[in-house]
């Protein structure tokens, strides 16, 4: 009983360190607020703990983190007024700046940021959680279909959609 604890601990020990990232960034993305993809992400790595035992198919653990996440994010939208969180800050903390002549690099590569993520927010939310699996998470389309439950076509669809909307927003901007 006690050996089977301590695997159960090693296999949750492994699956958060190789997915705690990529959850936060799904969760961040969509939120935009640090404190509440924390939040997010705690949420959805207990109930990966207290499940752990009942996930019998190994290869759906991806599936199952992205789809808890989700289904986290849309209570949490569902309970509030304010379906969209729009913070100013800009997260320059996380750029590394090599030396002196890249720093006009890392602030332009913050700006670009941005307004990408100020785009996304104001987008549709189906084109910009698309966008956010696919570029931002990694999924694949069949990965993201499954998890929106729509057919992979539309997956793309919306990808291509969301991609060209930013594409002229920004290129207007950078004119």
């Amino acid at each position: 009983m006690l050996q089977q604890k301590e695997n159960q601990i090693i296999e949750f020990t492994i699956l958060f360190n190789k997915y705690k990232k990529r959850i936060y960034n799904y969760a961040l993305k969509m939120l935009n607020d640090k404190m509440r993809a924390d939040d997010i992400v705690q949420d959805v790595f207990i109930k990966l703990f207290e499940n752990l035992n009942n996930i019998h198919n190994k290869q759906s653990i991806q599936f199952w983190l992205f789809k808890t996440a989700r289904n986290e994010m849309m209570a949490f939208l569902r309970n509030t007024k304010n379906k969209k969180f729009i913070t100013e800050a800009v997260d320059i903390e996380n750029f590394e700046i090599e030396n002196k002549t890249s720093l006009a690099d890392e602030i332009e590569n913050a700006e670009l940021k941005k307004l990408i993520l100020k785009e996304l927010e104001m987008m549709n939310e189906d084109f910009s959680e698309v966008f956010i699996l696919k570029e931002y998470s990694g999924l694949s389309y069949k990965e993201i279909a499954s998890l929106l439950e729509i057919d992979e076509d539309l997956v793309k669809s919306r990808l291509y959609k969301a991609r060209q909307k930013l594409i002229n927003k920004i290129s207007k901007v950078l004119q």
